[in-house]
């Protein structure tokens, strides 16, 4: 589903115009981008959090080139669904 099927089916289900669906879809977006890349994780309950797991320092190959590169620590983001959402998501398997 993409951004803008989310979208559309919000401004179905609630009735609220799709222009202003997609902005607020865009600025929520925005708002947890921003709150990880200021550190901060974003907890929604009943649905899961968008938190920041770091990654330590590794070796890694080129095995095209046979060398060796080191791949500094670094942070990247990362979703974790809430038991509610794996529930329901085991349900449909």
């Amino acid at each position: 589903m993409t951004k803008a099927e989310i979208a559309s089916e919000i401004a179905r289900t609630t009735g609220i115009d799709k222009a202003v669906v997609v902005t607020v879809v865009e600025q929520f977006m925005t708002v947890v981008k921003d709150s990880l890349a200021n550190g901060e994780n974003v907890y929604l309950r009943g649905f899961g959090s968008f938190i920041i797991k770091q990654r330590a320092e590794k070796t890694a190959r080129n095995i095209s080139k046979n060398t060796t590169l080191l791949v500094p620590a670094h942070n990247i983001p990362a979703f974790k669904p809430a038991p509610v959402f794996k529930e329901e998501v085991a349900k449909l398997g």
